[in-house]
């Protein structure tokens, strides 16, 4: 690939890791106008979950025919093809006037993100091919994907209280169409590998993902013995079960089953579903907590998450360093104790608005995501071979976004359960939730032996 590229490839990377900054930058401004989406349209908090899950589920449950489809089509037209539907859905969702009309918006943009995301992630492990190159240039991704949410909480909370809600939707669809030009141009078109795809496959673990998200979203609106929380729980785990069963007999699998035994892997993707539930939980909870109980409004709630997004950009770009001196999953662990800390620094913090407490929780939870998404995505993918670059690079993202999914849909029911018959949320419980996730991660990474040549 390098010798047909018409630009140095640093300039393809840079584009390549803004289209996740373009995602990202949305997720985070959706996230700041929670509360103005909810009063806008009438959403119960119940509700409103389902609107950021509806996103997460198509995310979670797309990303693995995503990755299959640039390893089997090529990356550049995949890429394409996936930006222009998540621009088009932005449009959907921008101009909604209901909840449905909403939600399917963000289904459509999840959809788009989980064709864009490992399609963009594979183009990159091509163009770096050696496990150091790979863990540099999956460091640069983090710091550009850092970008996206430092934009997205000091932007976001601006244009929600200047324009409306409605701003934070249009606002990436000319980015997205800057970003889709700049790849076109800079990567060549690049045949794919012969294959055939596991629409079984993408079905049951889609169907699995949206029933164990619907069944908890369910339960937070009308508790967990309610038929429609046990049918939906019940289903989704007989769909993921059948998932399995359908992966071992395939001839052309969505995911071969044979790389959860490498350690690697399985240690990286444990790790990153249960990051991806304590970020997408964490950063539901948080615009509302900062504007529920401590009375700020949602452009004071962006910019006091600055220096969250500040600290991700600078720990994923110190991320291989660290690796490369203290190995991978010795990193990893250092990253997860961080964001540790943080979090449980915020559960003890009084509610009395900005303050150092805030403000130093929010530097330790940035830096923990920063070196441990980053050191989790190379352990996975630093050793891929030919053609395992897109499902690797899916397989990590659907990891995290099905943790996403689920892990918000589950501290959702929980938090709002403990929060009363008022749908209000009881965000310590839902702070000290995330925490027992990152305990569980942290005790995963202990099976990998550490190691020192990794980056």
């Amino acid at each position: 690939m390098q010798a047909g590229l018409r630009i140095p490839r640093g300039v393809a990377m840079l584009a390549l890791a803004g289209s996740m900054c373009v995602v990202l930058l949305d997720s985070s401004m959706v996230n700041l106008a929670g509360r103005s989406i909810r009063d806008g349209l009438g959403l119960s908090a119940g509700e409103l979950t389902g609107v950021v899950n509806a996103y997460l589920v198509a995310f979670a449950g797309l990303l693995l025919l995503g990755g299959r489809l640039a390893d089997v089509l090529g990356g550049r037209k995949v890429f394409l093809t996936g930006m222009a539907l998540y621009v088009a859905a932005s449009v959907v969702c921008a101009l909604a006037v209901n909840a449905p009309m909403l939600i399917a918006g963000r289904i459509g943009q999840g959809a788009g993100a989980a064709i864009v995301i490992p399609s963009a992630l594979a183009i990159v492990l091509a163009l770096y091919t050696t496990a150091a190159e790979r863990t540099r240039a999956l460091g640069t991704w983090g710091a550009v994907a850092g970008l996206g949410s430092l934009l997205g909480v000091s932007v976001g909370g601006l244009l929600t209280d200047a324009v409306g809600w409605q701003s934070v939707f249009w606002t990436p669809v000319p980015l997205g169409v800057i970003t889709g030009i700049v790849v076109w141009r800079s990567v060549p078109s690049i045949g794919g590998r012969p294959g055939r795809f596991d629409a079984l496959g993408a079905i049951t673990i889609t169907v699995a993902i949206s029933a164990l998200a619907l069944g908890m979203i369910a339960a937070s609106e009308v508790g967990w013995d309610s038929p429609v929380a046990v049918i939906g729980i019940v289903a989704g785990l007989a769909f993921l079960a059948a998932f399995v069963v359908v992966e071992h007999r395939s001839a052309h699998p969505l995911v071969p089953l044979g790389v959860f035994r490498r350690k690697p892997v399985a240690t990286a993707g444990t790790v990153t579903l249960l990051l991806g539930a304590t970020l997408s939980s964490l950063f539901f909870f948080l615009p509302l907590y900062q504007q529920d109980e401590l009375g700020m409004s949602a452009l004071a709630a962006g910019m006091a998450q600055i220096p969250i997004a500040v600290s991700i950009i600078i720990a994923s770009g110190l991320a291989p360093l660290l690796a490369q001196r203290v190995g991978v999953p010795n990193a990893l662990r250092i990253a997860l104790i961080v964001e540790l800390a943080g979090i449980l620094w915020l559960t003890a913090n009084p509610a009395t608005g900005l303050s150092v407490h805030l403000v130093g929780s929010f530097l330790l939870i940035g830096t923990g995501l920063g070196l441990g998404l980053v050191n989790a995505t190379a352990m996975a993918v630093r050793d891929s071979a030919d053609g395992e670059a897109g499902l690797l690079s899916g397989l990590v993202n659907a990891t995290q976004q099905l943790g996403g999914a689920i892990g918000l849909a589950a501290l959702a029911g929980i938090a709002i359960g403990a929060g009363g018959e008022h749908g209000d949320v009881a965000f310590t419980t839902a702070f000290l939730g995330a925490s027992a996730l990152l305990v569980i991660a942290f005790a995963t990474t202990l099976l990998t032996k550490p190691d020192r040549a990794t980056a």
